[in-house]
């Protein structure tokens, strides 16, 4: 299995709205795009799960809208601060080849290091690669602006 997590977009931290409806700041708002169409030219996954915070729902709103064949995309409550045992048991079940988690912080970090022995850094808009079978951790990019 192939899965490829990304850290959702840099976030907004208005007064007195709970943590699960932050919305993407303005740089959120144009990374997000950037990790989109780097996703746009690699090889393709079979399905996203998507936390429910609306800071990861708006991160794939504006990847997917890179791609030009999106994937089908499912809100999955495990991915929002579950843990990385919870996160890499909804992307198994799936019983799918190649998944896309967007989700958050430490533990997608953590997930990588679960799955390869590896700590990375996941900063927001991240991307990282876990080749699950052999595990292996295959890239780790962060893609901030149209440059990249």
């Amino acid at each position: 299995m192939r899965l490829v997590l990304l850290r959702h977009a840099k976030s907004a931290w208005p007064p007195d709205v709970p943590d699960t409806e932050r919305p993407l700041n303005d740089r959120g708002r144009r990374d997000a795009p950037a990790v989109g169409r780097w996703l746009a030219g690699q090889p393709g996954f079979d399905l996203a799960l998507v936390s429910p915070a609306t800071r990861a729902r708006q991160t794939w709103a504006l990847v997917s809208a890179e791609l030009a064949e999106p994937p089908e995309h499912r809100i999955e409550p495990a991915l929002y601060f579950s843990g990385p045992r919870e996160i890499i048991a909804a992307a198994r079940e799936t019983g799918l080849d190649d998944v896309l988690v967007v989700a958050h912080n430490p533990d997608l970090e953590d997930v990588v290091a679960e799955l390869t022995g590896e700590r990375v850094t996941l900063k927001t808009s991240a991307l990282a690669v876990v080749d699950t079978d052999a595990g292996a951790l295959r890239d780790v990019r962060t893609l901030r602006g149209a440059a990249q």
